[in-house]
């Protein structure tokens, strides 16, 4: 902590993250299963904050206006701001920020968590305060349980990413590299907004109701997610694929799909894709399919358009240096 008019302040600072995708491990991450997940870089959230001369003021696609005035939907961003200018020792420090998305909301791609984390970013470049990755996960948090209640952690770990991320809840948060030089993913939205609780609470009350349905089918989707990260580490898209439409099955059994998921899904597969499954909660949200090459995921990402996909992105693996923690990527909106 330190005198606010003592702090060494940017004229202007940036931060940035980037929305998030569920590749495996949907609903069994819940009950101890791993899950993967990866980071889409060009569909990323930028924070721009200012130095002005007074008052502290937000600019938002949900709200304009100064940050004391922000409205009961975007308690969790209000609250880390005040979390942020108290750590810092800046609560009279005049700023203006300002919050550019390209992600959907509710949509299962970590809107929330990809706005906390590029917030984040922003206010300790603007304050040149150094950050590690386990500080900047914990002030995650702080917005994420305001949002989601009890938050696995996963969103903010990816969205923050520079990598896939192998992920069990309460155990393990790692980085993982690989190799996919040819493929490509895309992404549709299905535009209706996914319904975590509910969905949540759906798979929930199959596990007490119907054990000897649900149970056998979180095993599998961990087991699952267990194969895809050797097919990922041996570059066997083919596998991947099979896994990606085997937890489509899975998901749609347990009812966390619907009839526009499924729709999409086998869209897809007629047009060429390797593989598709919805990602994130379901009941609405994203589908994502597998692409060998780009000719492939454009034809896919034009029959979902014309299934009805508000909209689609292509991304593309090739010359992903994750070794080096850079991504250069071709994504096509």
């Amino acid at each position: 902590m330190f005198e606010s008019e003592r702090i060494k302040l940017k004229e202007k600072a940036t931060g940035k993250s980037y929305a998030k995708i569920i590749w495996f491990g949907e609903h069994s991450v819940v009950y101890g299963k791993p899950a993967i997940a990866i980071p889409i870089y060009s569909v990323d959230v930028t924070a721009i904050i200012r130095r002005i001369n007074a008052g502290q003021n937000i600019h938002c696609r949900y709200f304009d206006g100064p940050v004391d005035q922000m409205a009961e939907n975007l308690r969790g961003i209000k609250t880390l701001i005040d979390h942020l200018t108290n750590l810092l020792g800046a609560k009279d420090v005049a700023f203006d920020l300002t919050i550019e998305s390209k992600l959907p909301s509710e949509r299962g791609m970590g809107s929330s968590a990809a706005t906390a984390i590029a917030v984040i970013r922003a206010f300790f470049a603007f304050f040149e305060v150094s950050l590690t990755r386990d500080m900047l996960l914990k002030l995650a948090e702080i917005e994420e349980k305001i949002t989601h209640g009890n938050p696995s952690g996963l969103d903010s770990a990816t969205a923050s990413s520079s990598m896939p991320i192998w992920f069990i809840k309460n155990e393990i948060n790692e980085q993982i590299d690989f190799n996919l030089p040819t493929s490509s993913l895309v992404i549709a939205d299905s535009g209706i907004k996914g319904k975590t609780s509910e969905a949540v609470s759906l798979v929930h009350s199959n596990l007490v109701d119907q054990p000897e349905m649900a149970d056998p089918l979180i095993q599998q989707l961990g087991t699952i997610a267990e194969t895809a990260r050797q097919a990922l580490a041996e570059a066997d898209d083919e596998t991947l694929g099979k896994l990606m439409t085997q937890s489509q099955q899975n998901l749609a059994q347990l009812g966390v799909s619907n009839h526009t998921l499924d729709t999409f899904c086998q869209v897809a597969c007629q047009n060429h894709a390797l593989g598709a499954k919805l990602t994130g909660s379901g009941l609405g949200g994203c589908v994502i399919a597998l692409a060998k090459n780009q000719a492939d995921a454009q034809q896919i990402s034009t029959a979902l358009r014309k299934a009805g996909a508000t909209q689609t992105w292509i991304q593309s693996f090739k010359n992903y240096q994750f070794s080096t923690g850079e991504a250069h990527d071709n994504l096509v909106q």
